[in-house]
């Protein structure tokens, strides 16, 4: 069995920081393959922000590249996601996900999900 709790958001204003936290509570004895951090807005889908796989392979959406960076912590059971210069366009709940099939997290797919944190920026 897998939770993950998404903490840090809350409202800052245009390029001011945030920093995400995702811990892992996890039964299984080994560490996830692969975690990443989604957003989702009103009326659109779920947008893949940042990934990391266990080799610490990490990716970017273009429209954060250079402004975010996702890490995690040496035992691996905390996920972060450091915001800075952030704008308008980065309001949205965010959301932790993590995955332990290995051909799943090859395929860039995520089965376990948190409950998300809001970000509000305002101009």
């Amino acid at each position: 069995q897998v939770q993950l709790l998404e903490s840090g958001g809350g409202s800052v204003q245009a390029g001011g920081s945030l920093k995400l936290s995702c811990t892992v509570a996890s039964t299984y004895t080994f560490n996830s393959c692969g975690m990443a951090w989604y957003r989702q807005v009103p009326g659109k889908d779920r947008e893949l922000i940042s990934n990391i796989t266990s080799d610490g392979t990490t990716t970017y959406a273009d429209s954060v590249k250079g402004r975010f960076t996702i890490s995690q912590s040496n035992a691996k059971d905390t996920l972060y996601l450091q915001m800075n210069r952030l704008e308008t366009g980065d309001t949205a709940v965010y959301y932790c996900a993590a995955e332990w099939r290995f051909t799943y997290c090859s395929d860039g797919y995520y089965s376990n999900w948190g409950q998300g944190t809001q970000v509000t920026v305002s101009s």
